[in-house]
């Protein structure tokens, strides 16, 4: 049985202040593009022995210069650039005051090569170094990050690019890593204290006379009701530009990053979402985008003009600009309270305009898991089919009626206590939907269901049992959990046996967004694709929807099984996911 993981030992960890020399002021050159002043070229790390030293740097992220983890001098690390089939050790010196550990995000390694420390290692302790060592056994765009408290968030992350074994059949005239990120002057272990204490304390979006009175924000009416629920539906996101800055390849919306194309080429952008803790909605206004990846595998080629990326997805996009002049990549972070920014230009110093924030988004009844066709709001509703009592939240005169989102009778499996606010009477496949904001923008959206697998996945067997796997938590205490349960309060695993096919179906509880990531795996999303499903490693479960995916258990070990949101995961929502050998008792 897989030991639990000591979070808040990984956090005073990651937090630590001092000790070690901050190393001089880079940037990686990948990620230096052709910003004002700094190199064109583009180096890498490769080989079969590649070193990297972990230690303590600093960043400048829009003139303004803040502490930071990097690797080999820079932070971000460097662009890791592997081919399928190698075998590659990868040797980390841990040059840090406190423990540190590295994961190869998306990979599939042998489990005590994965770099989650309590589940498949002890981590790399301070002064220590530890090697990996594997096959590399896929090709596309990917990503590693630390597994130590925050330290992700304070620049301990960088890209990896695998070429095919086989030849490129999406090979571009040129092209570039696009890493989105989110960065704080404040320590992980700050950020989570205030989250902890205040809920909503770095949201500034919150309803307002002015917004009712401009008609911007919810009516008088749905707003007390809402109240009355204590539910705040401009809580959209739990770290916002309040403390976060929004980075392309560790550079700030000012430095504005840019990276060169010549008109007519077909420019290959490797878009990864490295962020502690925000979904970004991307888009290049004037061009239209074609996804041919996602989470590193080939998709049907599909044509959007926007798409949402979740923490620690990754999608592989193609584009064709034809004009010379400059082009806006924007990474608006989901609750629009900013963005990343960064420029596509034929030369050097060449920008163009920045659109402005659009308006923030406010959730709905079908993200508080109300079911389809609730998303206007709660005006016309019959409120008299609506538990409140059940919730927790009495309000006069109502006739408590069917709906209960405390109705634990609908969640069998989930544990009842403080840390579980709402069971969601009524959540729906929410695959179609584009994500929070992105309903009515007026261009094409990227949904899950637009995602074809371009082969045949390699196990096609129908599963053979299902489970359901409950996201939950209490948004006004900050706790987060699976069916109840935080990672330090079980040490029950998800068990599998090597081998079986099994559906699981991921039911968000909570009225926010969870990127759900599971370790050492690739799952086929239930779309309607057959066959043909998307394979990813990392899925957005909307507020108030369920995902289903089948997974093949072909990996013994276990595994990290976990929401990607940084402090959602430190707070309590992962488990340990064990995968048995075939010929073990039960």
């Amino acid at each position: 049985m897989a030991p639990t993981i000591d979070r808040r030992g990984l956090l005073r960890a990651a937090a630590r202040a001092g000790g070690g020399a901050a190393l001089a002021l880079r940037a990686p050159a990948w990620a230096q593009g052709v910003s004002p002043g700094l190199p064109r070229d583009l180096p890498i790390v490769s080989g079969d022995a590649i070193t990297l030293h972990i230690a303590r740097t600093t960043m400048q992220v829009d003139g303004k210069r803040t502490r930071a983890i990097g690797i080999n001098g820079s932070a971000p690390g460097p662009l890791i650039r592997l081919r399928e089939g190698q075998d590659v050790r990868i040797r980390v010196v841990n040059g840090l005051d406190t423990d540190t550990s590295l994961h190869w995000h998306g990979l599939l390694v042998p489990f005590q090569y994965d770099g989650v420390p309590g589940v498949s290692f002890p981590g790399i302790r301070a002064g220590e170094t530890f090697e990996y060592r594997f096959r590399v056994a896929q090709s596309g765009t990917y990503w590693y990050h630390s597994h130590s408290g925050g330290q992700e968030q304070e620049g301990l992350y960088g890209p990896i690019v695998i070429d095919p074994a086989a030849g490129d059949p999406d090979r571009a005239d040129r092209e570039h890593v696009v890493i989105l990120s989110d960065h704080s002057s404040e320590s992980a272990e700050a950020i989570f204290r205030r989250m902890k204490l205040q809920p909503g304390y770095y949201n500034f979006q919150r309803q307002t006379l002015a917004g009712l009175l401009a008609g911007r924000d919810q009516r008088l009416g749905e707003r007390l009701h809402w109240g009355a629920m204590r539910m705040d539906p401009a809580d959209i996101a739990d770290g916002t530009a309040a403390t976060y800055s929004y980075l392309v390849n560790g550079h700030g919306p000012k430095d504005n990053w840019t990276a060169l194309f010549a008109p007519g080429e077909r420019v290959r952008l490797r878009v990864v979402n490295a962020s502690a803790m925000t979904t970004f909605n991307v888009r290049i206004p004037g061009l239209t985008m074609t996804i041919v990846a996602a989470d590193g595998l080939p998709v049907k080629p599909v044509t959007v003009d926007e798409f949402q990326i979740g923490v620690a997805e990754t999608y592989d996009v193609v584009v064709t600009p034809q004009q010379a002049r400059g082009y806006t990549l924007v990474g608006e972070s989901v609750d629009r309270s900013g963005m990343a920014r960064a420029t596509l230009a034929p030369q050097r110093g060449m920008a163009a305009a920045v659109p402005p924030l659009r308006p923030r988004p406010l959730a709905t009844m079908t993200d508080m898991g109300m079911g389809a066709g609730m998303s206007g709001g709660m005006a016309g509703m019959d409120h008299g089919a609506m538990d409140h009592a059940a919730m927790g939240h009495d309000m006069p005169g109502m006739d408590h009626g069917a709906m209960a989102m405390r109705d634990f009778s609908k969640a069998p499996g989930v544990r009842k206590g403080p840390g579980v606010q709402t069971i969601s009477p009524m959540p729906i496949d929410r695959t179609g939907y584009p994500g929070q904001g992105l309903e009515d923008v007026g261009h094409r959206v990227l949904t899950y269901r637009d995602l074809v697998a371009r082969t045949r996945n390699p196990d096609v067997r129908a599963p053979g049992r299902q489970i359901d796997v409950h996201l939950t938590g209490n948004m006004e205490r900050f706790m987060w959990s699976f069916d109840g349960a935080k990672m330090s309060d079980t040490h029950v695993p998800f068990a599998f046996t090597e081998g079986e096919r099994v559906r699981v179906r991921l039911v968000n509880d909570t009225m926010m967004a969870h990127p759900i990531h599971l370790h050492g795996h690739f799952f086929e999303l239930v779309t309607g694709h057959g066959a043909y499903a998307p394979r990813k490693h990392t899925v957005i479960v909307q507020p108030g929807g369920t995902v289903s995916f089948d997974l093949t258990a072909d990996a013994v070990g276990d595994w990290a099984f976990h929401c990607h949101m940084l402090y959602h995961m430190l707070a309590g929502m992962m488990r340990v996911v064990s995968v048995r050998p075939a010929g073990d008792a039960a």
